[in-house]
């Protein structure tokens, strides 16, 4: 989310503390002037606005308007509260006559081009919230809001430098929020007037250069967020000088060297993040003893040495995240005594050996992911880390290779929602206790040497939504109860939004990259089988998956046709059945399928006609190929297919028996003239005379 708790906590304040004095005018009209400013301000939008009369003159009664009816007022308009009313169109500058505004909050509407300049000179002006819109063009020189002190214009495309120099004369900002826009270039030293800010948000923009140095000098500020740019070189040490510091956000920029030994001086900081950048040697010690940290990122840098978390002193830490590293040695047993850790990454480090037995103190543990790090023994990793009564994400991704699936039915994992244990080349059969995780949503065993046939109950889970079996030796049918898997006969999948925020990875085909998911729910409802010795038919219920997003049943032994009814399945997006033994003629209904962005079934025994129109007409020839009785038609004419046949012969019409006889008797007659003529002629040509007859005599 954009929006901190700290900097929403902020805008709620602010909110309470504008609204507790005013008093609403429900029965006199507002000042003439602002009326004017409010109605040629709806003028200049393309859309209504809900709950506005421009007929009438009591502006005070409108849907977001608050005036100020105390009488030196005169009624005067002080607050425009207009955020999410699905308002578009363009500010008009009639908005600079509100002479007395406090409150202007615009925010998330279809608003765009260029705020007035005249906006930014409103002297009374306490919150300006122009976020999530679509203004543009740079910030104007020249502002004056000696008022403001919440300032919030993120997520536009506003463009240019940052030199807020208006702080020299905004002393009550407290709030300053630039996120999400085109800003680039240096940060100014003039941040540094900006005395009484708390609150700093420049992430998501195009910023570079090294640590902003006039940030040092903000003593109050709480909250600092410049992820997501392109800043560069070390971390100054000054940053002990924000000794008020809760927040601090530097990732995905391109910082370097080592970690600044200074963290012993930040003594309110709750959250550090400083992932994917290129920081490298030791984790320092002022770090790993902090103790009022809560959450540690500093995933996917290039930092070794062990890692030696200080649970003693790190009393506070829910949330560690050090995977993508090069981190040695085994995993530090030391972390079982965070008593309060929910969220632990290791993954993707040179670390080694077993999984240390006190880990099943970790009570608070929700996620795990230990990846790539080169454990062994699966059998008591599982026994150890089903003591986590309240695990729910278990990844253990490339370890423990070519050992046993664990298959000991006492294992019980109740609360887990994902486990992901692929590529390992473990031996084996699905374990009958994965029958006991009734909670799962995402099941992944891919990239094994497990065999067997699939189990029946693996079409018992409520909440599964993905499931990858690819690249093992399964064996027999596909069970038919996957086709009755619950989540997925819904088109509407509703997956907990509650992440953790580490990515998970997705391996792609035999090659070693993966895609990045970041969230479990943005994960596509999958159904993977590819790459097994599975054989039968494809059953026709799979159409009762609506919301199934990826179906692969590739390189398999399938025989039998292409149901018909998958044409039921509306959400698909890639249907690959390539490389089987599929019959029969591809179902016209399949074009359909109107999200349909890939589709093979290629190397098969198919024969007919390949449809046309729908998705159908942006598949490329190699979807087809393989199949020696298909042809293409319309686009498909020049794919190297089996030629159309040509049109069977008509049938020999049937004639009543009147007309046999007189066309036979008409044949009789040609042939018998026919003859005739050529006796004569050859008569003439052999030099026989036919003589003439003689004349009558008299």
């Amino acid at each position: 989310m954009k929006m901190g708790f700290l900097h929403f906590f902020f805008f709620i304040i602010y909110m309470i503390s504008f609204k507790v004095p005013i008093l609403r005018c429900q029965d006199m009209a507002c000042h003439s002037n602002d009326l004017r400013a409010l109605t040629n301000f709806g003028n200049c939008l393309t859309s209504g606005i809900d709950g506005w009369n421009f007929s009438t003159s009591t502006c005070c009664t409108w849907a977001g308007v608050t005036c100020d009816n105390s009488t030196t007022s005169s009624n005067k308009v002080i607050g425009l509260e207009l955020g999410k009313k699905k308002i578009s169109g363009v500010l008009c500058e009639s908005l600079e006559d509100l002479d007395q505004l406090r409150m202007l909050n615009l925010s998330q509407n279809f608003l765009h081009g260029i705020v007035p300049p005249k906006l930014f000179q409103l002297q009374s002006l306490e919150v300006l919230d122009l976020n999530s819109n679509d203004f543009v063009g740079s910030l104007p020189g020249g502002i004056y809001l000696p008022s403001i002190k919440y300032f919030d214009i993120s997520f536009n495309s506003f463009n240019g430098s940052v030199d807020p120099t208006f702080c020299k004369t905004s002393p009550h900002l407290q709030v300053l929020d630039l996120a999400g826009n085109h800003f680039s270039g240096e940060v100014s030293t003039s941040f540094g007037r900006c005395s009484s800010l708390q609150h700093l948000f420049l992430n998501g923009n195009m910023l570079s250069g090294s640590f902003p140095y006039g940030l040092l000098q903000l003593q109050y500020l709480q909250v600092l967020h410049l992820q997501d740019n392109h800043f560069s070189g070390a971390l100054n040490d000054g940053i002990a000088n924000l000794s008020n510091l809760v927040e601090l956000d530097i990732s995905n920029n391109m910082f370097s060297g080592n970690l600044p030994d200074v963290f012993e001086r930040l003594r309110k900081l709750k959250f550090f993040s400083s992932n994917s950048n290129k920081f490298n040697g030791h984790l320092p010690n002022s770090l790993v003893n902090s103790p009022t940290l809560e959450n540690l990122n500093l995933r996917n840098n290039t930092m070794d040495g062990p890692i030696n978390i200080n649970c003693s002193a790190m009393i506070h830490l829910a949330f560690l995240d050090v995977g993508t590293n090069n981190f040695q040695g085994p995993i530090p047993e030391s972390i079982s005594s965070c008593q309060n850790l929910s969220v632990l990454n290791l993954s993707r480090n040179k670390l080694g050996g077993e999984v240390p037995y006190k880990f099943k103190n970790l009570q608070a543990l929700t996620y795990l992911s230990l990846s790539n790090t080169s454990l062994a023994n699966i059998s008591a990793a599982l026994g150890i880390l089903q003591q986590c009564k309240n695990l729910t994400t278990l990844v253990l991704t490339r370890n423990f290779q070519d050992e046993q699936m664990p298959s000991d039915v006492n294992l019980q994992f109740k609360n887990l929602k994902v486990l992901i244990i692929a590529n390992c080349q473990l031996r084996g059969s699905i374990p009958l206790w994965l029958r006991g995780c009734k909670m799962l949503e995402l099941l992944d065993l891919s990239w094994n040497h497990l065999s067997g046939s699939i189990p029946l109950w693996i079409g018992n889970f409520s909440s599964l939504f993905y499931l990858d079996f690819s690249d093992n030796s399964f064996t027999g049918e596909i069970p038919i109860s996957l086709t009755g898997l619950q989540i997925l006969t819904d088109r509407r999948i509703l997956i907990d939004g509650n992440a953790p925020g580490i990515p998970l990875y997705k391996k792609t085909g035999k090659s070693s990259t993966s895609l990045q998911y970041n969230k479990i729910g943005s994960l596509p409802p999958t159904l993977d089988l590819s790459r097994n010795k599975l054989n039968g038919p494809i059953w026709p219920s799979f159409g009762n998956l609506k919301g199934l997003h990826f179906l692969n049943f590739s390189t398999n032994e399938l025989s039998g046709p292409i149901p018909d009814d998958l044409s039921r399945m509306s959400s698909l997006e890639i249907l690959d059945l390539s490389h089987n033994k599929l019959s029969g003629e591809i179902p016209s209904s399949l074009v359909k399928l109107s999200f349909l962005s890939k589709f093979s079934i290629a190397d098969n025994q198919l024969y007919g006609e390949i449809p046309t129109g729908g998705q159908f007409l942006t598949f490329p020839c190699s979807s087809f190929e393989g199949n020696n009785d298909l042809y293409g038609g319309g686009v498909f004419t020049s794919c190297q297919l089996a030629q159309r046949p040509p049109p069977a012969p008509l049938p020999p019409a049937t004639r009543p028996p009147t007309e046999k006889m007189t066309i036979m008797g008409l044949q009789f007659g040609i042939g018998a003239a026919t003859g005739f003529a050529i006796t004569v002629i050859f008569c003439f040509m052999s030099g026989w005379v036919i003589p003439k007859p003689k004349a009558r005599q008299r």
